[in-house]
């Protein structure tokens, strides 16, 4: 093979590579370079490290090609080169390996490829022992096995079980030292693990769900200790899994988890290594979430899975049950990229797998092959070949195939000498009764169609209870007119492209059941089936046997172009091409995630500082965290939140400290925070700060006066309309705001139900008024734009210092909660001004004129205090621009240009609460670190 300089395209440019030599670590783009190019999108990535994973190939094939000493005359002047491929970040993800020469002019294109673990149950070889310590190895087959065959660009180790039982060391050594040399690493598992995980959780419970067949049923009790016993294997086995893995792994390799017997293992992994690159994906369907929900280990499955970097699966449709999966069990919120907790997304994936293409049509001109071919052709001349070559299971449909075959012969009895179905069934499984009563089932069935259209000479169907070697089953494939795959669920199906890829030549006809995985991708040339519809495929067959020579061309020339384009190389390659991507994004979505609060850097600033104002938030901060699955049986006492009992006496102690001030500032109605709060001595906020009391004194209003609540009406009767049409959903009217709440409903129905609303407001109710709409988690909140938290928090702090008569400035602030993205400005409210020196690209956003306005509005609201409640008189109150700048003014004056804030950059902590992207400084993972921090306060006073 010879290659042009014009093919040679893309190269990366100098400045790139030296970048490479900077820093090694693939996606490492968190330098605060100005000249950076701006962050490419997800495609963009995709689409350069397809080019330049073409590129590398067409390299390697070049140097395998030519001679050695031509090889030279191919590292290119970069100088001189034409390159448009400039993505740091990209070549860092991807090309981490290439470096410069020694002069750092010129780039040793001959790259080493990226370490690939690939984990699975079962290794690609079957163990047989000779002696002590002298194993022969020979290929299995199998699905896995035949997609991974051809992925040759990644320097891929194997990791999984051989098949045998090993207790000795001896044997494990020598076994391990044979496998070394088909880069193989042995996972040893003693005969009791293997028999509760493999045949137990995986085959008797795993398999059958994931194929819509229900749990065994037999004795409930003894059925139920079986499932914990063999689940416990399980995990056991994940975790031996995960001890080989840690021992191999090396920085930079990826981890590719494969199917449902590991479904713990991305946990395991990323427990030990959490920057471990985890890609997973499973081989089988994977059912709807109501089938899923029947496992009693649902919860922990779908956690441990979504521990990976990348769930992948084989078509849209397993992926859309997937996310439906974990949103309607873990009530998480499911994206068009995956499936996002707290910050964290777990990216999920339809990878459709592929074979080697080439290697079976290559295989086509071996002699061996031609020798099968002839053999064949000459034992069914005359007469039309159909083939199926499947598993002997369950799930496979022979049963119907056989008498979809058995009524077309019946109904046409001028092909009955004409064609022969010829059935291959690999025996799987064969101690287990129900597959042994499946044999026998199907051995009937032929029995009987045999006897009933046969003759002495011939019988209308060959069956076979055993494998076919590569050559003979290439051969078969090749001479054969229609190919039948009639499964009744199946994950993808490589046989269906094994027959394309066989059938240049012949270009026979493909029929392939619809539920399958391969009907999403060779559906348009194929014809799809029913497989329980036996009427439905024996018209199909007829239709394929008859079918025109143009027709059948056309449909196999579709069918051919996607086996040889979508190859197993290409599947693995994507795969990891998308893991590596995604790692790439989840570190620029770290960015936007605060780090942890250093408890005890903010415990001692504390206890150091004269004034100090703790602003706590209310739902999900001071409450439990509630079941939104509305699983609990005091679901509706849920809908009023409770202060936690274990925040009572940190939360007193902290309240009756001269030295601490203690607002709790909520989204919620006043009577909830009086039933929380009423004994304690602090302030609360409610309504998103628009009502304010100390709980010795009267609720009082810091709404505008110009405040219209016109729209309340219109809004609220769009509210109740979906609150009957949502079930178990609710609204509540408050003074400011409506919010409609369906965090207990059907989790996709309401978001539906939700987005209906929205558009419902936005072009109705709303749609000329000066409001905001806040969507929470699983809420809609109608409000007007003046009322946040930010905008009230000046003037119920001037409330606030007035009423205490504060002398000395506010030197601490603390500020934690949950609040909604719409809110959260009120981190930035409190930011102090970083010295000068500091540049200004590293500075916090700060609203401008804090201090001024915090001032102004202690002054302003110091004419209030003599006023009775603004509520109890059916009035509100405002402040124009003039007379604020005037009070200002005067105020400054009387407190002789003193400021309510006094903070240094080290004694401001904001901090959010179980969630991850924030604004906030800091984070909290959940209100059990609310409690562990206001306990460390309380202590230190």
């Amino acid at each position: 093979m010879s290659i042009s300089s014009q093919e040679i395209c893309i190269l990366p440019n100098k400045n790139n590579l030296a970048l490479l030599q900077t820093n090694g670590m693939p996606g490492n783009l968190f330098n605060n370079c100005s000249n950076l190019p701006a962050t490419p999108t997800r495609l963009e990535r995709l689409l350069r490290e397809r080019e330049l994973r073409k590129y590398s190939k067409c390299l390697n094939d070049c140097e395998a090609e030519l001679p050695s000493s031509t090889q030279d005359c191919f590292s290119p002047d970069l100088e001189t080169s034409t390159c448009w491929f400039n993505d740091e970040e990209l070549l860092e993800t991807v090309s981490a390996s290439r470096s410069l020469n020694d002069d750092g002019e010129r780039l040793d294109f001959r790259t080493s490829k990226q370490r690939l673990l690939v984990v699975a149950n079962r290794l690609p070889v079957s163990a047989v022992r000779h002696g002590e310590d002298s194993w022969q190895l020979e290929m299995s087959v199998g699905g896995l096995v035949t997609a991974l065959l051809g992925v040759k660009e990644f320097d891929t180790r194997w990791i999984g079980w051989a098949g045998v039982n090993v207790p000795d060391e001896i044997g494990q050594k020598a076994l391990a030292k044979a496998l070394d040399e088909k880069r193989c690493i042995p996972v040893f598992l003693d005969e009791e693990v293997v028999h509760q995980y493999y045949n137990g959780y995986c085959n008797n419970i795993l398999w059958p769900l994931f194929h819509y067949i229900g749990l065994p049923q037999e004795d409930r009790l003894a059925t139920t200790r079986s499932f914990q016993s063999q689940f416990d294997a399980y995990k056991k086995a994940n975790q031996l899994f995960a001890d080989v893995v840690n021992e191999h792994y090396e920085e930079g390799d990826v981890v590719w988890c494969h199917d449902y017997h590991l479904m713990f293992l991305p946990k395991c992994l990323k427990e030990r290594n959490s920057k471990m690159k985890v890609g997973w994906f499973l081989h089988t369907p994977f059912p709807s979430s109501e089938i899923h929900r029947m496992l009693p280990s649902r919860l922990e499955l779908l956690r441990s899975v979504l521990a990976a970097d990348l769930v992948g699966f084989h078509t849209y449709d397993y992926a859309r049950h997937f996310v439906s999966a974990c949103t309607r069990i873990l009530g998480l919120e499911g994206t068009p990229e995956g499936v996002e907790d707290q910050g964290k997304l777990t990216r999920i994936a339809a990878f459709p797998v592929g074979i080697d293409s080439e290697r079976f049509i290559k295989a086509l001109e071996l002699p061996e092959v031609q020798d099968h071919m002839k053999v064949l052709k000459q034992r069914f001349a005359g007469r039309k070949v159909m083939l199926g070559v499947d598993r002997l299971d369950m799930i496979k449909g022979i049963p119907q195939k056989i008498l979809a075959f058995e009524k077309f012969l019946e109904e046409n009895p001028n092909w009955r000498n004409k064609v022969v179905l010829l059935q291959i069934a690999v025996p799987t499984r064969t101690d287990v009764p129900e597959y042994q009563k499946l044999t026998s089932q199907v051995h009937e069935i032929v029995g009987r169609i045999n006897g009933r259209f046969g003759s002495l000479t011939a019988v209308p169907i060959h069956h076979l209870d055993r494998s076919l070697d590569f050559h003979e089953l290439c051969a078969l494939y090749a001479v054969t007119d229609v190919a039948l795959v009639t499964s009744l669920r199946d994950g993808m199906n490589l046989v269906s492209y094994e027959y394309v890829a066989c059938q240049e030549s012949k270009k026979g006809v493909l029929i392939l059941s619809e539920f399958a995985g391969a009907a999403q991708s060779l559906g348009a040339g194929a014809i799809l089936v029913n497989p329980w519809n036996v009427t439905e495929v024996a018209s199909s067959i007829g239709y394929a046997l008859n079918m025109p020579a143009d027709e059948r061309e056309k449909r196999h020339h579709h069918n051919f172009k996607h086996v040889i384009s979508h190859t197993a190389q290409e599947w693995a390659s994507t795969f990891v091409s998308e893991l590596n991507v995604t790692i790439v994004e989840a570190q620029l979505r770290t960015r936007q995630i605060p780090p942890p609060l250093p408890i005890e850097v903010a415990v001692d600033r504390y206890s150091c500082s004269n004034n100090c104002l703790l602003i706590l938030g209310f739902n999900a901060t001071l409450t439990e965290p509630v079941d939104t699955l509305g699983r609990k049986d005091s679901q509706i006492n849920e809908w009023q939140p409770k202060l936690r009992p274990d925040l009572r006496e940190p939360l007193r102690k902290l309240c009756d400290d001269p030295k601490t001030t203690v607002l709790v500032l909520s989204g919620s109605a006043r009577n909830v925070l009086d039933d929380n709060f009423s004994d304690y001595n602090l302030w609360l906020a409610a309504e998103n700060g628009m009502f304010l009391r100390v709980t010795t004194g009267d609720w009082m209003t810091t709404m505008p006066e110009n405040l219209s609540m016109e729209w309340v009406d219109s809004v609220k009767n769009v509210f109740e309309y979906f609150t009957d049409r949502t079930p178990r959903s609710q609204f509540e009217v408050r003074e400011t705001s409506l919010i409609w709440n369906y965090k207990y409903s059907d989790v996709e129905f309401g978001r539906l139900q939700a987005r209906d609303l929205l558009q419902h407001l936005w072009t109705g109710p709303i749609s000329n008024a000066s409001l905001d709409v806040v969507q929470g988690r699983r809420s809609v909140e109608v409000r007007s734009v003046a009322v946040t938290k930010s905008a009230a928090i000046d003037r119920i702090l001037g409330e606030i210092v007035h009423n205490k008569g504060m002398k000395e400035p506010i030197d601490y602030v603390l500020c934690i909660g949950h609040f909604l993205t719409k809110d959260e400005d009120i981190y930035t409210f409190f930011e102090p001004e970083l010295p000068s020196e500091v540049p200004a690209s590293v500075r916090p956003q700060v609203p401008t004129q804090v201090r001024t306005s915090i001032v102004g509005s202690r002054a302003a609201l110091l004419m209030k205090q003599n006023s009775t409640s603004a509520v109890e008189q059916n009035k509100s109150y405002a402040i124009d621009g003039d007379t604020l700048h005037s009070m200002v003014t005067d105020r400054i004056s009387l407190q002789e240009g003193s400021s309510v804030l006094d903070l240094q950059a080290n004694d401001y902590f904001s901090c959010s609460v179980a969630r991850k992207r924030s604004n906030s400084r800091y984070r909290l993972q959940s209100s059990d670190e609310v409690v562990t921090l206001l306990r460390e306060l309380a202590d230190h006073r």
